[in-house]
Formats: structure tokens, C-alpha cells, sequence
């Protein structure tokens, strides 16, 4: 999955990561941290214990994931299935940084 830190409340620090889901499927669990779904403008999630807000989505086939400009973290553990399976460049499967533009640039 896509995760985003709404840090200024449009555009954070992001990564790509393997999340886990509640029963219910209302809460996500991702690196200790418990985000719990919601409606907001430019967020669906925020954490639990701090009330951080994030964004959480399905990784997108052409990687144009960040709505604006920045850097985007992969964890090591999902590089190659992300670069394989989701981006089909299995060139790149040991990268685990990309820049990336954004739909809209600041």
C-alpha cells in the first residue's frame, strides 16, 4: 500500500509498505502505527494515538502515487513484489527510493 503523512496537510514523507487490516477492515496497521479510516479533505486515515493524518491506497500500476512532488520510500521487504508485480520493471526490483513529480507540483 501507499502511505502518506499529511505533515503540512497537503504533502508529506511516503512510503510503500505491506499493511495489515482490522477484522472489520475500518483500522490499518502499518510499522506499529494504528490508522483508523476516515473522511477528510486530502486524508482518509489518522492515527490513533497521535491523531496524525495520513493517506492509505492501493500502489498505482504507473507509480504516480503522490499527488505532489516528493520522494518516495519502499520498504525492503515489498521492493520486488512492488517493482514485479505492481510496476513490471523488474529491473528496478532493488530500488527502494523513487522521486517523483506529482500530479502537481509546489
Amino acid at each position: 500500500m501507499y502511505i502518506e503523512f499529511k505533515g503540512d496537510g497537503i504533502s508529506g514523507d511516503a512510503k510503500i509498505g505491506r499493511v495489515t487490516f482490522s477484522k472489520t477492515g475500518r483500522t490499518i496497521y502499518y510499522s506499529g502505527k494504528e490508522l483508523r479510516l476516515c473522511k477528510g479533505y486530502k486524508y482518509n486515515c489518522y492515527d490513533v494515538k497521535t491523531g496524525e493524518k495520513y493517506w492509505v491506497s492501493g500502489c498505482k500500476k504507473d507509480g504516480s502515487d503522490r499527488l505532489y512532488s516528493g520522494t518516495v520510500e519502499i520498504d525492503k521487504d515489498v521492493a520486488e513484489e512492488y517493482w514485479t508485480k505492481i510496476r513490471r520493471m523488474p529491473e528496478c526490483k532493488d530500488k527502494t527510493k523513487i522521486r517523483k513529480t506529482g500530479e502537481y507540483t509546489r
